[in-house]
């Protein structure tokens, strides 16, 4: 297993805010046009060569719109020689043309991540706010397998589409996705509370998700959802025994596990400031000043958050609060406070961090 306390496993760099589409959940409340206070081509280059300094870890180029920024390729293409394994995220608008996706491949990227929110244009469209998307983004899925390349399928979990889960899997099958990337809903940016699941729904999610890992062909993760992996340890202990509880060996749930934001996770605005996810908008500094190594290694609100015996409330007291932790962006959006208790987890702990708990309460 990786050290977090040294090195993320994952780096994501909104490249830009800038995006055509107008969907109803945008964590960024991105808009049309690019913000000129953007990080130059300059200043990315700079960025991927201090990342290169973590070892390698997955360097994902993300927005707003990735397509939107005319340096992109120049920058992806420095990223894979730096030997960094590079995927990128672009939206589904007239810019993802084939041309583009053939670009991507031949710039040796890992993987293209699309959204797809709905199993049908109706649902997927109004979703994301412009007709035509989903359309598109099945076009591009298409396209990446015809041309060998790798893709990941990424699905806002809601309240409008939690009953549509099974059929947006099964078009994860069909356009041949590696992975099913399940990001659960978090009320920032434009996202609306009523579309927010309760912490019983998560559950029923959860079921859902864990029962379709044995059978389905592609890995499925969660992101924003670390009781995932609580809820699946259980499951494995019920059916194994306390042997098994332990997420299996190679399987998405066992690479994440751990993994919150500043733990193993780290964040690049469009502007540089360095984020402990892109859902927690509370920043460390800017890598326009700032050593991206030092703040994730040193910055004490990196250490803070990486220091799961700091967590408030029962995730301060659960027995899974390692392979868990909570998300620490769901308690600060709901709570305003990074260290509470993830308000959309059901589970109760036991034992004696749990009794303590109840005696000071």
């Amino acid at each position: 297993m990786m050290n977090f306390n040294q090195s993320p496993l994952l780096v994501i760099w909104e490249v830009s805010q800038a995006c055509d589409l107008a969907c109803v959940h945008c964590r960024a409340s991105a808009q049309p046009f690019r913000n000129p206070a953007e990080l130059t081509t300059e200043e990315g280059l700079a960025l991927l060569e201090e990342i290169r300094r973590f070892g390698q870890p997955l360097m994902v180029f993300t927005g707003g719109d990735p397509l939107k920024r005319p340096d992109l390729f120049p920058l992806m293409r420095r990223s894979v020689e730096l030997g960094l394994r590079t995927n990128v995220s672009p939206s589904a608008t007239p810019l993802l043309t084939p041309e583009a996706i053939d670009a991507f491949k031949h710039c040796g990227l890992a993987r293209m991540a699309i959204s797809l929110d709905g199993p049908d244009a109706v649902s997927h469209d109004s979703f994301r706010g412009v007709e035509g998307t989903f359309l598109r983004a099945v076009a591009a899925l298409r396209h990446a397998q015809r041309i060998g390349l790798e893709t990941q399928i990424q699905t806002t979990v809601t309240r409008r589409n939690m009953h549509q889960l099974g059929q947006i899997a099964q078009l994860v099958d069909d356009v041949g996705g590696r992975m099913w990337s399940a990001f659960f809903l978090l009320v920032t940016g434009r996202a609306s509370a009523a579309d927010d699941l309760s912490a019983e729904e998560y559950e029923k999610v959860f079921e859902f998700l864990y029962d379709l890992s044995k059978i389905a062909p592609f890995d499925i993760k969660t992101t924003e959802a670390m009781h995932y992996r609580r809820y699946a340890a259980q499951r494995r202990k019920a059916e194994h025994g306390a042997e098994e509880s332990d997420p299996k060996p190679g399987s998405a749930v066992w690479r994440s596990a751990g993994v919150s934001d500043a733990k193993g996770f780290i964040f690049v605005s469009h502007t540089g400031e360095i984020y402990p996810s892109g859902f927690l908008p509370v920043s460390a500094g800017n890598v326009r000043r700032d050593s991206l190594v030092e703040v994730y290694r040193n910055s004490s609100l990196f250490r803070i958050l990486r220091d799961t015996r700091l967590r408030e409330g029962k995730c301060g007291a659960c027995e899974y609060h390692n392979l868990c932790g909570g998300s620490r962006a769901r308690a600060y959006a709901l709570t305003g406070n990074y260290l509470a208790e993830d308000p959309r987890c059901v589970y109760q702990p036991s034992g004696c961090l749990a009794e303590a708990l109840a005696a000071q309460s």
